[in-house]
C-alpha cells in the first residue's frame, strides 16, 4: 500500500502497511469518512509526526493516547494543537512543569513542532478521532499500528528517551528494549493526575541523557 509518509519511516514500516490489519484500517477511515463522520485530524496531518521527526532524527518519544477531538485541534502532533488554539489542560501542566523544572515560562500558544524538529516524536497510539467522541477509533487497528512503530524504534536505534506519561502509555514500556533505551515514567499531565506529575523532572532529565550520550539536548522553549 502507498502511504504518503516520510521515506525513511515508510521503509521501516513497509512491512506494516502490506498486512491485512492495515488495509482493514484504511477502508474503516474511509468508511467513517463516506457516512459523513468528522475525523481529526485532517487526512494530510494523519501522519504528521513521522513527517515533522524522520525516523533518522528521532532522540526521544513523547507518547500520547488519542487526538484532540474538538474543532481544530488536532494536527497530528501528540499533545500538541496549532497557534491560535486554546491549549488543553494537560499542555497547560505540560509548561507549568517545565516552568518548575527548567525555569522556562509558559509560551503563549501550545504548537509543539519546535520539539518535534529537534528529534522530538509526539507519537499518538491511536492516530484519527471521531469530533467530539475521544477514544472512537481506539479499536480501529491503530494501537496494533503504533505498537509496531515502537518496536521498530526499539529495535533500529539505540539511546532514545522513551517518555511515558499516565497508565496507558506506560503499558507501552513492555515493547521498549530497556537495555537500549531509556524509560522516564510518570503520572499523566491531566489535571485528573497532575499533582503527581509535577516533580517528575523529565525535561531535565531528557537533556541530561542526550548530553552523556553526546547528543545535542532539547530546546524545550517554544517560540
Amino acid at each position: 500500500m502507498d502511504v504518503k509518509i516520510e521515506s525513511r519511516w515508510k521503509a521501516i514500516l513497509a512491512d506494516e502497511f502490506e498486512k491485512e490489519y492495515f488495509a482493514a484500517l484504511v477502508n474503516f477511515i474511509k468508511k467513517e469518512k463516506s457516512e459523513g463522520k468528522q475525523i481529526y485530524p485532517p487526512g494530510k496531518l494523519i501522519f504528521n509526526a513521522f513527517d515533522k521527526t524522520p525516523f533518522d532524527s528521532v532522540k526521544a518519544v513523547i507518547l500520547g493516547q488519542d487526538p484532540y477531538h474538538g474543532d481544530g485541534q488536532a494536527h497530528g502532533l501528540s499533545f500538541s494543537v496549532p497557534e491560535g488554539i486554546k491549549q488543553p489542560p494537560s499542555l497547560v501542566n505540560i509548561f507549568k512543569e517545565i516552568k518548575q523544572d527548567l525555569g522556562i515560562e509558559p509560551p503563549s500558544h501550545g504548537n509543539l513542532e519546535h520539539w518535534a524538529k529537534q528529534g522530538v516524536f509526539l507519537l499518538n497510539a491511536i492516530l484519527t478521532v471521531r469530533k467530539a467522541e475521544p477514544a472512537s477509533h481506539s479499536r480501529s487497528g491503530w494501537a496494533q499500528f503504533t505498537d509496531a512503530v515502537i518496536r521498530k524504534i526499539s529495535e533500529h536505534k539505540s539511546g532514545v528517551v522513551f517518555i511515558l506519561w499516565g497508565s496507558y502509555a506506560r503499558q507501552k514500556k513492555a515493547l521498549i528494549d530497556t537495555n537500549k533505551h531509556y524509560v522516564l515514567e510518570s503520572a499523566h499531565p491531566s489535571p485528573l493526575s497532575a499533582n503527581s506529575f509535577f516533580g517528575c523532572k523529565h525535561f531535565s532529565e531528557t537533556n541530561r541523557i542526550l548530553r552523556e550520550n553526546g547528543l545535542a539536548e532539547i530546546d524545550w522553549k517554544i517560540y
